[in-house]
């Protein structure tokens, strides 16, 4: 019944959720830049499980198709092309801890305040001023509708930008090497 499915929903969640984990600790610890992308695609698989889950269908597709099939891509493309200095990559590593450290504790403790005050308090009704929503709606319908009436105009600056990026990633990699035909 109603019952043994969210049984199974929680079971579900522990279980993507250990599997996110291990994924994004793969990301920061594995020494190969390909191994560690690789494990950023199951992160966002597994992500995209989870929105799933929480019945955002139109997150977990966007999360599937932008990340994992173009930046990652991308990701592959320039970790694969440019001649990357591993070594000199780890030496800089010890030298900005200290910078990152404090980051990962300011973003800790900015989620768990969030938690906590969504846990405390009626104050914060993320559904307030909002429309009424049918029965029969998806929430893939509903963010449509907004993203392509109310913010069309921030929604093609984005596409403009990621344009830009995309042709100026062209042109860096493509410089003047020895050895190539262009």
């Amino acid at each position: 019944g109603k019952g043994s499915r969210g049984v199974l929903v929680t079971i579900l969640f522990y279980a993507f959720s250990l599997v996110l984990l291990v994924a994004a600790f793969g990301v920061i610890l594995s020494k190969n830049p390909v191994h560690s992308a690789l494990c950023l695609v199951l992160t966002f698989f597994t992500a995209a499980a989870i929105w799933l889950l929480a019945q955002a269908e139109f997150l977990a597709i966007v999360l599937v198709l932008v990340y994992v099939g173009a930046v990652m891509v991308l990701f592959l493309f320039v970790v694969m092309m440019l001649d990357v200095d591993i070594e000199q990559i780890k030496s800089g590593f010890t030298r900005h801890a200290v910078i990152g450290g404090a980051t990962a504790i300011v973003l800790f403790l900015e989620i768990v305040g969030v938690v906590v005050a969504r846990g405390l308090g009626s104050n914060m009704n993320m559904k307030a001023g909002m429309a009424p929503v049918g029965a029969g709606d998806s929430n893939a319908t509903e963010l449509g509708t907004a993203l392509y009436t109310k913010y069309v105009y921030p929604f093609e600056l984005a596409a403009v930008l990621l344009l830009v990026a995309i042709i100026a990633a062209i042109v860096l990699t493509m410089r003047h090497r020895k050895g190539l035909k262009v």
